[in-house]
Parts: C-alpha cells; structure tokens; sequence
C-alpha cells in the first residue's frame, strides 16, 4: 500500500509539470509574461519632426504605432490630417492609415507583419497645410518575442532628460540643427537710431488760417493711417488771407482765362491770330488753372485739410490748437517704422571698408540679434576720413525691417568682416550660460533630452561658434531649454514608454 502511494504521488507530480509546460510559453513560443520590446525613432525633415514609438514588430502581432507629428516652423502639433503607415519589403507591403489624429499630434495606425525580415517603414503625413513622407529604413520584423527580446534585450535608463511632446507642444519651444556654416571676426560695438531718407515726413500750411485739431488724442507718438484727416486750417471771418476769398477770385480767374484761351484758340486753329500770341494766352491759362487748383485741393467745407501721407505715428507738433498760421509754416512731421538708418562708429584702425565688411547685425527691443539685410535692407556708407574733434569713422546702415525703437535710442551692433572661416555654430539662443560656463540641451530624440556643456568661439550676430561639445546633425533646443533644464532638476517628468 505504501509502494502505491508514492507512486501515484510521483505521477500527480508529473502531470502537473506538464501543465506548467503548457501554460507557460505563448503560441509563437514566448514565455508567458516576457514584455514585448518597445522601440522608438525620431526623424527631422525640412517641415516635420516626427517621434515615433512602438512595440517591437512580430509576425502574427498587431503592432500599434504612436507617431508623434511635430510642425517644425512654430513647434506646434498636428491637429488635422491623416497618417498612412507602409511596411515594405522588394516593393511589396503592408499599409494602414490613421485618418485623424487620436489626440492632437498623435496617430495610431497599426499593422500586423505577415513574414519576417528587414523593411522599410514609410510613414506619408497629409494636412490641410502641406504633406510629407518619411521614411524608417532597416526595421526588422521578427518571426517571435523570444526572437526580438534576445535581438534588442531590456531597455535601460540612459540617465538623457525625460520631456515629453505634450509638454513641449504647450510652451513655447522650438529646435534647430547644428550646422557648418560661415564664421567671421567681429567688432562689437553700438549704434544709434536716425530716421531714414523718406521715413518722415513735415506737413506745412498751404494757406492762411486758423488751426483747428481733428484728432482728440493728437500727440507724439499717436498712431496714424494713411489719409486720416489730422487738422484743418480756417480762414472765415478773417478781413484779410481768407480762404473762401481767394479761392473765389482764382476761380474767377481761371474761367476768364478759360474763355480767352478757347476764343484764341479757334482763332489760331483758323489762322487768323499768330502762334506767339496764342501760346501767351494758353500760358496765362496753365497758371490760373493751376492757381485755382492749388487752392481748392485738400478744401473741405471751407476749411485746408491736412491728413496723414502714409501709415505711422506722429513725431512731432509745432502748432496749438487755435493757432493762425501762415501759409508755409510746419504743422506736423509724421514717421514710419518702416525704414531708418542704424550709424556707429568704429576707429580707424580696424581698417573696416566697404570691401572687407561682411555684414551687420543688431538688437531689436526683444534683444534678438537682427540682420540689417532683412526685408532688403543694406550697408549704405563707411566713412573714409576723420576729424580731430572726432578720431572714428562713422558707418551707416538702412534698415527696412520694422524696428520698434526710439530714434535716438542705443542698440549692441556687431560688424563683421575680413574672411570667413567653416565652422560648427548654432543659433545664440541655445546657450545656457552658468558662471561664465556654456552648456546646451541637445535632443536625443523626440522625448529624450541631454545638458551637454560645450565651448563656444566668435558670435555673428544670431548664429554662435561651437569649438567643443557639438556635432553637425545634432539638434539643440533654442527655445524652452530652461523648461527642459528644470525638468531635470524636479526629477517628476514621466519616463519614457508612456501610454497615449
């Protein structure tokens, strides 16, 4: 009796081994609880930053993509359009499409691998706005879990920054590539703000009168638009220099002139009066038109108008209210922001001249370094001889872009020149600055970011050189890098795999 029980023990042992054995690998062969791998890429275009994370791809299994679409020029996600994902392989594939974002930014195509391989992964972004295709070569489809957790194994904390898209898509935030570009020395110095040639413009009295405000808030700095009406001069119940008179008499003039040119005319037509004696009535004729013309354009219920000759802001008023005038006295001046000229001085011995310089660049009222060629505008003089009360040499720039500054007000100018050198460099906004110390936060990929501390040579205006620490290709954040900096430092930014 005792011989059978340890024998059916034995065997009640070995039925429940094999049920452990059947219940503890998956139908590819798996093992029961191994997690699929997740992988991820992040691919730049000329319009696109796309960051896209998925499980590993297996034959048989329903592999959900979560494609982040990232407008690159303002860094913003894409709310409308549709997503089509192609897996393909000797031309031949698989596709689905996503029709609209799942949330704004995010698509979740999926597919389902038939065969296993390597392919190229495309993925075609259409918006309303513009499309884009980008494609993910070299993606390995894999015939089962054991086979594509022993390829890629576990994934571990790099210790990168955790910043996720959701996050970056709320503030304001954008990335540029490190790039070879051109170098130049520079001479750093300061400029002052002139009106420029056109940009302003003095509105004097073309007749007598009494001046009369049409604006209730006409001061300095009030805004205009071309053609408003600012002012008006009065001349009735004036005994002399009045407006109505004068226009009456010129008018009379003019129509009795008027009548003697057509009479001569006919006459002339038919021979009968000599050409000089036409040709001195037409002359009296041109002049009493133009006289009577004159006087009446810009009148308006017997009163000289006075508006604003182009969009802009009042500089200046040399008048009051009520005040008589005569005729060619300033009223007002009106500028524009238009257009003015930036001058600086430099010494002479830096040899700058209209050869050797490079460009120009300045500070706006942001404090963002500007090129002078914007919206046109050019290197209009560099002075050749000094004087003794003032040993520099003056240099004048035209600005067309709109600048939001005082005339008279200083600006930081940087002047380049001589010849360029190829360098590494990225835009000055991605520096951090600690102690004199530079760092940079490079993006790893979509989500992951890197402090990286770098060595910085010439500043050209908005462009800095990199002589450490970068490489052409990377990117770098230029705007909301503190943000990703303190995310470091909080250490309660969710990890990366995180579910959309």
């Amino acid at each position: 009796m005792k011989y059978i029980i340890i024998v059916l023990a034995f065997l009640a042992m070995s039925c429940n081994n094999k049920a452990e054995d059947a219940h503890s690998h998956n139908a590819d062969g798996s093992h029961v609880g191994e997690e699929i791998p997740r992988l991820s890429h992040t691919i730049w275009t000329d319009k696109t930053e796309l960051f896209v994370e998925f499980p590993a791809l297996i034959v048989g299994n329903g592999s959900k993509f979560a494609a982040h679409f990232t407008v690159l020029y303002n860094h913003q996600p894409v709310r409308e359009g549709s997503v089509t994902v192609s897996l393909i392989k000797d031309g031949k594939g698989i596709r689905n499409k996503a029709d609209a974002p799942s949330s704004p930014g995010i698509f979740s195509p999926a597919i389902q691998p038939k065969e296993a391989g390597n392919y190229q992964l495309v993925f075609e972004l259409t918006t309303p706005e513009y499309s884009d295709k980008i494609s993910i070569d070299d993606v390995m489809v894999y015939a089962t879990t054991d086979e594509a957790i022993k390829a890629l194994g576990k994934e571990e904390d790099d210790g990168s920054i955790s910043f996720l898209k959701e996050q970056a898509w709320k503030i304001d935030f954008q990335t540029a590539p490190v790039v070879s570009g051109k170098i130049y020395d520079v001479i750093n110095t300061s400029g002052v703000w002139m009106p420029s040639p056109g940009s302003t413009k003095s509105l004097a009295a073309k007749s007598n009168g009494v001046v009369d405000f049409k604006m209730d808030n006409l001061t300095e700095g009030t805004a205009v638009k071309q053609g408003q009406l600012l002012m008006s001069l009065n001349s009735q119940g004036l005994a002399s220099n009045n407006l109505s008179t004068d226009i009456a008499s010129a008018k009379a003039k003019f129509q009795q002139a008027k009548s003697e040119y057509e009479r001569k005319k006919e006459l002339y037509e038919s021979k009968i009066v000599p050409k000089s004696e036409f040709e001195k009535v037409e002359s009296s004729f041109e002049i009493a038109r133009a006289n009577y013309q004159s006087l009446v354009s810009g009148v308006s219920g017997g009163s000289k108008q006075i508006r604003a000759p182009f969009d802009g802001f009042i500089k200046s008023i040399t008048v009051s209210n009520g005040d008589y005038v005569a005729q060619g006295v300033a009223l007002v001046s009106v500028g524009t922001h238009q257009s003015k000229v930036l001058k600086t001085q430099l010494a002479p011995d830096y040899g700058l001249t209209m050869d050797n310089a490079q460009g120009i660049w300045y500070q706006d009222n942001d404090g963002q370094w500007k090129d002078v060629t914007d919206a046109e505008g050019k290197i209009l003089s560099i002075g050749k001889d000094v004087e003794r009360e003032n040993p520099l040499i003056s240099v004048f720039a035209q600005v067309n872009a709109e600048v939001e500054m005082p005339e008279g007000s200083l600006t930081p100018v940087q002047i380049a020149m001589g010849n360029a050198t190829q360098n590494t460099m990225i835009p000055v906004n991605a520096l951090l600055e600690d102690y004199g110390s530079y760092s940079v936060i490079v993006q790893l990929s979509g989500e992951s970011f890197e402090r990286r501390p770098v060595k910085i040579g010439k500043r050209n205006g908005e462009n800095v050189e990199i002589l450490e620490g970068l490489q052409v290709g990377e990117v770098v954040v230029t705007t909301g890098a503190y943000q990703v900096k303190m995310a470091s430092m909080s250490g309660s930014t969710p990890a990366h795999g995180h579910e959309h």
